[in-house]
């Protein structure tokens, strides 16, 4: 298999450009970007990451490069490289890339997860007109949610939230696999194996976290789990719908009890059911965990699940757990305000 690459740095970038022998001048005109950009990346090494579009142009010439300069590849990305990946030992820290297969003369083993998992490679999400990107660090595509006043709660009072980025889909298994492998936290207790989830459901959203599991890989890639506000204006938007979608009860827009398959779907399933910024599953599919403490130790649970009745779907519900409580269906998505964004944009190139 092929080596991919989740997040590229600059370094990665002067090392596909010396695998396949080409000049910065013939590099940049295969890539369709200037000889300014290519030298600059190649300049800053590990210290800048092209933007997603530029990522996606990597990908993709990666992707259609020969089996020889894929050997070649494989055996320019340094030692310093795969510890930045979390594929050789390291001290703690975020890794910005992860190549989840490697050519076995590397002698690394990883998960077997695609390196861009996120449904958002694949189904392209509903547009709603609000502005999405990629996140630099893991890679998921997150939707701004405006500055402004919401209607919050069930008594639908008015509450003020800076504006902020949201995960469009929740965490998914292959999302996890990818900070597994970057950290060596964890696996989920009821994953088989360390290779990983089973290939059919990576594209479900990751289940049995704790609240410091969720907590802990948004600390790995420089997000935060949602406040129970954040999270309620990203489903029910500005106006104060009962549901995402409005107000009409529709347990088909959604995976619940009622309607649902009795276990989890793919994160991109229920196009009909997005909010009014686009986001999934903010009814059904798995509960998910909130930064909102209820009380010590207890933290706030957002969205309904396929375990729940349809009537416990409504995004003003409340909910909480123990944080160290897990259970098949409960999950989390996470959240990056606009300021913080805008800076690792303008840092990553």
């Amino acid at each position: 298999m092929p080596p991919t690459i989740q997040i590229w740095s600059g370094r990665e970038v002067r090392a596909l450009r010396e695998a396949k022998r080409m000049s910065i001048r013939a590099f940049a005109a295969h890539l369709g970007v200037s000889e300014r950009m290519v030298s600059k990346w190649e300049a800053a090494g590990t210290g800048i990451h092209p933007r997603p579009v530029n990522q996606a142009a990597l990908d993709s010439s990666l992707a259609a490069s020969t089996s020889d300069e894929h050997a070649r590849f494989a055996g320019l990305v340094t030692p310093a490289t795969l510890t930045r990946a979390g594929l050789v030992p390291a001290g703690p820290a975020r890794a910005d890339l992860v190549i989840p297969a490697v050519p076995a003369r590397a002698g690394l083993a990883t998960p077997a997860v695609p390196a861009r998992a996120d449904p958002s490679a694949g189904p392209s999400p509903v547009t709603t007109g609000h502005p999405q990107v990629r996140h630099p660090i893991d890679g998921k595509l997150m939707t701004l949610v405006d500055a402004g006043v919401f209607l919050c709660g069930p008594a639908a009072e008015p509450v003020h939230l800076a504006a902020f980025y949201i995960d469009i889909f929740p965490t998914t298994n292959a999302d996890y696999a990818r900070f597994i492998a970057a950290t060596g936290h964890r696996r989920p207790p009821h994953w088989a194996t360390d290779s990983g989830p089973p290939r059919d459901l990576s594209t479900h959203p990751v289940v049995y976290v704790t609240w410091h599991d969720a907590a802990a890989y948004a600390e790995w890639a420089a997000k935060a789990l949602p406040t129970a506000p954040q999270w309620e204006k990203a489903a029910r938007g500005v106006r104060g719908d009962v549901y995402p979608w409005g107000n009409q009860l529709t347990p088909a827009k959604c995976n619940v009890r009622d309607s649902g398959p009795g276990t989890t779907t793919p994160v991109d399933r229920y196009h009909s059911g997005v909010s009014p910024f686009g986001v999934y599953d903010m009814c059904g599919n798995t509960w998910e965990w909130l930064a909102t403490c209820s009380q010590p130790t207890r933290h706030e649970l957002k969205g309904s699940a396929f375990t729940s009745p349809f009537t416990r779907a409504t995004p003003s519900t409340f909910n909480d757990a123990s944080a160290t409580m897990l259970d098949d269906d409960t999950g989390f998505r996470c959240v990056t305000p606009a300021e913080t964004m805008r800076a690792l944009l303008k840092m990553t190139g």
